[in-house]
């Protein structure tokens, strides 16, 4: 089984050979700067307790207070969130947000688990680590398998504890209890001003820009939506059933369709194809925004697309990174292309702080100009150093920490 974190500090020595970085820094960026366990005890409905697992690592706050969600899941390990928050404090430094990396998880199957279970749970994990956030501190959010329901909660527990309201502790939160508009589709969003960089950058047309979406949940379907009312021909997607594939996709007959059937599968006009067979079709622009690993060295020859832009965390692994590379094909990574839903975190934090609540139409218009700028310079230190685009995303990132820590 792979090691998130030995995974991690590869990419950190990749980066830090590269840029020569000072060897003081590296020593202190090879640790989280802490890393809370607890244990949770919860009151079941059967009226016996269980205890629970839960972890905070704190990974670096030089850039701002500690970022990152917080998972509810079966596999949830101390290596994990370690490497989580270490991408969260590379993924803020990239796009240049006032934010460190942070991450955090309970060891639980939360659909085994009723509402008033869950709602123990979640109180239950901020009693054990409420003195250790806070908006000026480390500001939690959802992750794999939370919401803004227990977003709230968690919110009104450390409220309570503190004794006075501090809206920014969370983000992520429903509109009515302090979140920010836009949220639902800032990722996809962010990810469609990316394609529009590396469209220019290709020298590509949008309407001649041939697009296949792998996943079509939250970031995937809102992506394909945006795109497509964007001018470019998305000819593919999929969800966890398979996919389909058509140059003449009609999207508002493929949305309707899984609306009624519960699969994109079969929509007459179409051609089925499996979720993998989807990465393997002739396109312009692939977008995995799915699950990781989805591209590895035993698929990577088979991939046509001219560019590949990371919706999901990590779905390319090192070693096709390294033959994508080698094809010229660029890979616009993870820490980049899927940013905008913790830039508009920020944001959210941002208008807590300040009392204000912006329209969709001002977060926007903040996030467009902070994910074309740090697009940008990912592909100059791309070009600078001749790396593969992630190479370049974390030295620009570690770059600016670094920067920070010595000050």
């Amino acid at each position: 089984m792979n090691n998130a974190f030995e995974n991690a500090m590869t990419q950190l020595d990749q980066a830090a050979n590269i840029m020569n970085l000072n060897k003081d820094i590296y020593a202190v960026l090879k640790q989280s700067d802490r890393v809370l366990i607890v244990s949770i005890p919860v009151k079941m409905d059967s009226g016996e307790v269980k205890v629970f697992t839960g972890y905070r690592s704190q990974y670096n706050n030089a850039m701002g207070p500690y970022k990152g969600g917080i998972r509810y899941h079966w596999n949830v390990s101390i290596d994990e969130v370690k490497a989580l928050s270490f991408w969260m404090m590379i993924k803020c430094a990239t796009v240049n947000i006032p934010m460190g990396g942070g991450k955090g998880g309970i060891i639980v199957n939360p659909k085994e688990l009723s509402i008033g279970e869950l709602e123990r749970l979640s109180r239950g994990y901020i009693q054990k680590i409420w003195r250790e956030i806070g908006s000026d501190k480390d500001v939690p959010a959802p992750d794999v398998y939370t919401t803004p329901q227990i977003m709230g909660w968690m919110r009104d527990e450390y409220e309570k504890l503190v004794g006075h309201s501090d809206p920014g502790v969370i983000t992520g939160k429903a509109i009515p209890n302090g979140g920010s508009e836009g949220r639902e589709t800032a990722t996809a969003q962010g990810g469609v001003y990316v394609v529009k960089e590396l469209a220019k950058k290709l020298g590509l047309n949008p309407s001649e820009t041939k697009v296949a979406v792998q996943g079509m949940g939250n970031v995937g379907g809102f992506m394909a939506k945006i795109l497509h009312e964007e001018g470019y021909d998305i000819v593919a997607i999929s969800d966890s059933k398979g996919g389909i594939y058509s140059e003449n996709l009609d999207l508002n007959a493929v949305f309707a369709h899984k609306e009624a059937t519960g699969s994109v599968q079969n929509l007459e006009g179409t051609k089925n194809v499996t979720n993998e067979e989807l990465l393997e079709l002739p396109v312009d622009i692939l977008v995995p925004a799915a699950l990781e690993n989805q591209i590895h060295k035993d698929n990577v020859d088979k991939i046509l697309a001219k560019a590949i832009v990371e919706m999901a965390n990590g779905p390319v692994t090192p070693e096709a990174d390294e033959i994508l590379k080698q094809k010229n094909v660029p890979v616009v990574p993870d820490v980049l292309a899927n940013a905008g839903g913790v830039t508009v975190s920020c944001f959210e934090w941002e208008q807590n702080n300040k009392n204000e609540h912006w329209t969709e139409a001002e977060v926007f218009a903040k996030l467009e100009p902070m994910m074309v700028q740090a697009f940008n310079e990912v592909w100059e230190t791309k070009e600078k150093y001749n790396v593969a685009m992630r190479v370049a995303a974390f030295v620009k990132a570690i770059e600016r920490v670094a920067a920070k820590m010595k000050i």
